[in-house]
């Protein structure tokens, strides 16, 4: 169990190390590394660190899997969740307001359909952290851990850290992103790591790599792009090669277990273990006929299709509930930064951008528009198919954007004020958690941070953020070094 509201966090190190009493988590590995060297910290603390392998579980986790809705750039709030009807024109926009299924509640006019789903959610607006900047609030979001710049790309994605505890299930890898490949910048910076536990964690992207990564270059393209356009999903590592069937890939796993046979012998190291365990993993998917057709979003009936929307968004969410429905564990909805779109809820409008008014922005099938149907579709779909109670959906950006419209007729980064919102897995629905001023800019209840959202999944994972973990130079590292689950969702 974590540590009530006011109480120090359960010290794993006390029974060795009475004297170290930090106020959290994250101060008491930092003690560790002051004090000690961090390469002979494990073996000084002994069995404290082995007891600590088994710790208490969170209480009343429900989650068998995790659907993470990550909208890199920074999602309108007022043009989504949190409109402010009564605010000035320059604060509220020109778009309207309308009823949602929870009595008083209003979203923006672009989210009929999730209006019509309220009752199914429970809405965070005072999502909010003191950072305005791209890489360090998605550092800090993706991970649970707020880092300086020169660790942004350090430490383990919350899918990575589900992937080390629990691995891969029905032969899905632990993490999975569809797409996969979105990267701020620029220059364009990879977000999706596994950082200190090893890239063998990083997300299974499942979609073969763009040609340009840079997506600020793709900006000052059309004004009103195309939306109906989809991805390809199939991962080319799921491909069989022409000429090979499947006797002749069985027979090429033989031949490869003999050679990692032999290279075992010769190297007893960690990186030859984690080569064969991902060819063999590798073997087993392309050898499964389920998992491949779980991956062929075309089996889909075109009704369902069009629920979800014939957009990238909506094959994105439609291809995530095929995964949770197949059996994976952990699987992100990456959409923040597009080829086509370019940086897409980055909106400064800044003259590069070529970006409409951020009013008419929203209205856009690839944007707040977008998610309105393809997250309506995603819930209502899990929900009728007897997935929801299981599976955690969960969705974030790293922040808002700024209350005042910009005289380019965009919005700036907001760290200050953002909303989010849970559904499914066992969460409190049926409300709004916190709120904001009155022009959407800063809480006027109290502040849940990337942190506290991080402790709120790992809950409801049966995932202690006390449980230690070991980094690849076997130093120890809390599951979550600050942050507590957010009381009125769990």
């Amino acid at each position: 169990m974590t540590a009530a509201a006011g109480q120090p966090p359960h010290n794993p190190f006390a029974g060795t190390f009475p004297w170290l009493a930090p106020t959290n988590r994250r101060d008491l590995l930092k003690i560790g590394s002051l004090s000690l060297s961090a390469a002979a910290l494990p073996s000084l603390l002994g069995n404290s660190v082995a007891q600590a392998a088994e710790p208490p579980m969170a209480a009343n986790g429900k989650a068998r899997s995790v659907i993470f809705l990550w909208m890199g750039g920074g999602v309108t709030h007022l043009e989504s969740f949190d409109p402010k009807p009564e605010a000035p024109a320059e604060i509220r926009g020109t778009l309207s307001s309308i009823a949602t299924t929870l009595p008083g509640v209003q979203f923006s006019e672009v989210c009929p359909e999730l209006a019509k789903i309220a009752h199914k959610l429970a809405v965070v607006r005072s999502f909010s952290h003191d950072s305005n900047d791209h890489l360090l609030s998605q550092a800090y979001t993706l991970s649970g851990r707020k880092v300086p710049m020169s660790q942004i790309q350090t430490e383990p994605n919350i899918g990575s850290v589900v992937s080390h505890l629990h691995g891969p299930r029905n032969l899905l890898p632990g993490y999975i992103a569809t797409y996969g490949w979105t990267r701020p910048g620029p220059p364009p910076y990879n977000m999706f790591v596994g950082g200190w536990l090893g890239e063998q964690h990083a997300p299974f992207a499942i979609a073969k790599a763009p040609e340009v990564m840079d997506f600020a270059a793709t900006c000052g393209k059309d004004m009103y792009p195309n939306p109906h356009v989809e991805d390809e999903f199939k991962p080319r590592s799921l491909e069989l090669q022409d000429g090979l069937d499947r006797a002749r890939l069985g027979n090429r796993a033989e031949l490869l277990a003999t050679l990692n046979d032999s290279l075992r012998r010769i190297e007893q190291g960690t990186a030859a273990g984690v080569v064969d365990g991902n060819y063999d993993n590798a073997f087993r998917l392309l050898s499964s006929t389920n998992i491949r057709q779980a991956f062929d979003i075309s089996l889909e009936p075109e009704a369902n299709r069009a629920v979800y929307g014939r957009t990238k968004i909506g094959g994105r969410c439609l291809m995530a509930r095929r995964m949770v429905e197949a059996g994976a564990r952990f699987v992100m909805v990456d959409y923040g930064y597009d080829g086509l779109y370019g940086n897409l809820w980055d909106n400064h409008n800044a003259a590069g951008q070529n970006f409409p008014h951020i009013c008419d922005m929203a209205k856009q099938p690839y944007h707040v528009a977008g998610i309105d149907r393809a997250f309506a579709g995603l819930i209502n779909d899990l929900d009728q198919r007897g997935l929801l109670e299981s599976t955690l959906v969960v969705f974030l950006t790293e922040f808002g954007r700024t209350p005042k419209i910009n005289k380019d007729g965009g919005r700036d980064h907001w760290g200050a004020a953002g909303s989010i919102f849970f559904a499914g897995g066992g969460t409190r629905v049926g409300q709004v958690v916190g709120a904001t001023d009155r022009q959407a800019a800063y809480p006027i209840t109290r502040s849940y941070s990337p942190a506290d959202v991080a402790a709120t999944i790992y809950h409801f994972l049966n995932i202690s953020p006390e449980h230690i973990l070991h980094d690849l130079n076997n130093r120890p590292q809390f599951v979550l070094p600050d942050g507590e689950a957010i009381a009125a969702v769990v």
